[in-house]
């Protein structure tokens, strides 16, 4: 997954690597670290070799330091049989932790729920009233949520039409906004949902958390979907996914 990866690297990490202080890296990873990269934490590696995994350029990066402890080798490391060997150490020292940060951050965003609160998968989405696109993820999933399948939770935001965050916050105002979200996505283009002419401040203040977790992601537009796939891993959607995508990220109907 580059394109997520690429974006997780954007949030803050909270480390659950292995690690030590700066002056504690060998001499050539401290180098590596004095050009801009941010050394995560080491990992066994073959021939004499120690890894570390490094974050650089909002990319992870794996680091292989000699036997001799005086140079060190930037890139993926490969056996005889041409198997990445850095894959697995990135996964677990970089992208995973990550990932679950950011996962942690959309559960403390401030998003409408849709569907059973127990659903067993739930989806995140980036939405945006004015956004046709999001109207037709509603429309598809409507088989899952409706069976207690699926949970959808929509993080809204305004970035299509001017009247966009007004809409957005008479959503999240709303005394029944799961309710409101309902009638204004199942009315389709036949919408009655007025936007607020003046936001008020609490509701405002969800409103810029929302998006500026969105700009932190480095997403530009409506919807973008994360789940969680079969093996746990977050992954992304942007817009309206295909039917056999709309499986991967729902699960079986």
């Amino acid at each position: 997954m580059p394109r997520l990866r690429h974006l997780l690297t954007l949030l803050p990490l909270t480390l659950v690597a292995t690690q030590a202080l700066a002056e504690d890296w060998p001499a050539p990873i401290k180098q590596i670290e004095a050009k801009g990269a941010k050394i995560i934490g080491s990992f066994d590696a073959p021939s004499g070799l120690k890894g570390y995994a490094a974050k650089y350029q909002n990319r992870g990066m794996a680091l292989y330091l000699t036997a001799d402890g005086k140079s060190v080798i930037a890139g993926n490391l490969y056996d005889a049989d041409g198997n990445d060997l850095s894959t697995a150490p990135l996964e677990k020292l970089v992208y995973a932790p990550m990932a679950k940060e950011v996962w942690a951050k959309m559960d403390q965003s401030n998003w409408i729920q849709d569907g059973n609160k127990d659903a067993p998968r739930t989806v995140y989405l980036f939405s945006d009233p004015n956004c046709p696109y999001c109207n037709m993820f509603w429309e598809q999933a409507r088989p899952w949520v409706k069976a207690g399948k699926v949970q959808l939770r929509h993080i809204m935001v305004g970035i299509i039409r001017e009247d966009s965050p007004g809409k957005s916050a008479a959503l999240l105002a709303s005394k029944d906004a799961p309710k409101a979200l309902e009638a204004h996505e199942a009315a389709g283009k036949g919408s009655k949902l007025k936007a607020l002419d003046k936001i008020p401040a609490d509701i405002q203040a969800k409103l810029d958390a929302n998006m500026k977790l969105m700009e932190e992601l480095e997403l530009s537009a409506t919807p973008a979907i994360f789940y969680l796939d079969d093996k746990g891993q977050l992954q992304q959607q942007q817009g309206a996914p295909s039917p056999d995508k709309l499986v991967q990220i729902l699960g079986p109907k």
